[in-house]
C-alpha cells in the first residue's frame, strides 16, 4: 500500500506569479501534438498531398490553435452540460468560472471536432482527412493531463484490495483506506497505450475516415474500462445499471466509431482524399 506523495501543485513561484504543474502539462501536451503533427506530414496521403502542395507545417499550427480553443470551450460547456445542468442552468454565470475547475473531455471532443469543422471548411479540405490527421497526435495530450490530475491529487480511484501492492491512499479523498491509483491507469491506457495503437494503425495508409473511427472505438474502449476503477463524481454516483456518467458517455463513441469504420470500409477510398484536395 502506497500514500499519495502530496506533491506541490505549483511548479514554479516568481514574486505573485505561480506556475502550477497543471498548466505545464497542457503546455507538454500542445508541444507533443506539434512534434507529433510534423511527423504525421510524412505518412500517406499526408506525404503525398504536402508535396502537391496542398497541406503545410503552419497548418499544424492553425489546427493547434483551433484545437485548443474547441477544448477549453468545448470541455467547459460540456461539463457543465453533462455532469451539472442543473446547477448551471441556475447559476449560468459560474460557467465562466473555469478556474473553479470543471472539464469534461467528451465536451471537448466535441468543440475539438466543431473547430475542426470550421477548418476543414475554411482551408476547403475533406472534413474526415483532417480527421485522420489530428486523432493520432491526440493520446499523447490525455496522458500529460492525466499526469496533471495526479499531480492535482484528484480524480481519485475506487477503493482497492488492501493487498494491492500499488493501492495508493488518497488522503484528501476522506479515507485512509486504499484506492486505485486511476489517474495512472488512465494515463496508461487512454494515453501510451491508445498513442500506441493509433500511431501504428496510421503509419499505413488508410481509407478516409478509419483513423478517426478507430480513435473513437479506442478511446471508448479504454475510458469505460477505466472507469471500473475510477471513483464516480460524487454529486453523481453510477447511473443506470451501475454505470459511471463517463461510460454512458463513452458507448455512443464506441458505437459511431465502429459504425463509421465499417461504412467507410465499405465506401470510402484512399485516393479520393488526394482527388478532393
Amino acid at each position: 500500500m502506497l500514500m499519495y506523495p502530496h506533491i506541490n501543485p505549483i511548479a514554479l513561484q516568481i514574486g505573485p506569479v505561480a506556475i502550477h504543474w497543471y498548466g505545464l502539462t497542457y503546455l507538454a501536451a500542445f508541444a507533443l501534438f506539434y512534434f507529433l503533427g510534423t511527423r504525421r506530414l510524412r505518412h500517406e496521403p499526408f506525404r503525398r498531398l504536402v508535396d502537391a502542395g496542398v497541406w503545410q507545417r503552419r497548418d499544424i499550427e492553425d489546427i493547434l490553435f483551433l484545437g485548443v480553443m474547441g477544448v477549453i470551450v468545448g470541455g467547459r460547456l460540456g461539463y457543465c452540460l453533462f455532469y451539472k445542468p442543473e446547477f448551471y442552468l441556475t447559476h449560468p454565470l459560474e460557467i465562466l468560472y473555469v478556474w473553479q475547475g470543471g472539464m469534461s473531455f467528451h465536451g471537448g471532443l466535441l468543440g475539438v471536432i466543431g473547430a475542426m469543422v470550421w477548418f476543414s471548411h475554411s482551408r476547403k479540405r475533406p472534413f474526415w482527412q483532417v480527421m485522420d490527421f489530428v486523432s493520432p497526435c491526440v493520446p499523447t495530450g490525455l496522458a500529460a493531463g492525466r499526469v496533471g490530475n495526479f499531480i492535482n491529487g484528484e480524480l481519485w480511484g475506487r477503493f482497492s484490495s488492501p493487498d494491492l501492492p500499488w493501492g495508493m491512499v488518497f488522503p484528501q479523498s476522506g479515507s485512509m483506506l486504499p484506492r486505485h491509483p486511476s489517474q495512472v491507469y488512465q494515463f496508461l491506457l487512454e494515453g501510451l497505450l491508445l498513442f500506441v495503437v493509433m500511431w501504428l494503425y496510421a503509419r499505413k495508409e488508410r481509407k478516409q475516415g478509419q483513423v478517426a473511427s478507430v480513435f473513437l472505438i479506442g478511446y471508448g474502449v479504454l475510458r469505460f474500462v477505466a472507469e471500473f476503477f475510477r471513483e464516480p463524481d460524487d454529486f453523481l454516483g453510477l447511473r443506470a445499471l451501475n454505470l459511471s456518467q463517463g461510460q454512458w458517455l463513452s458507448i455512443p463513441m464506441i458505437i459511431a466509431g465502429i459504425g463509421l469504420w465499417l461504412w467507410f470500409g465499405r465506401t470510402g477510398s484512399k485516393t479520393a482524399t488526394a482527388a478532393r484536395a
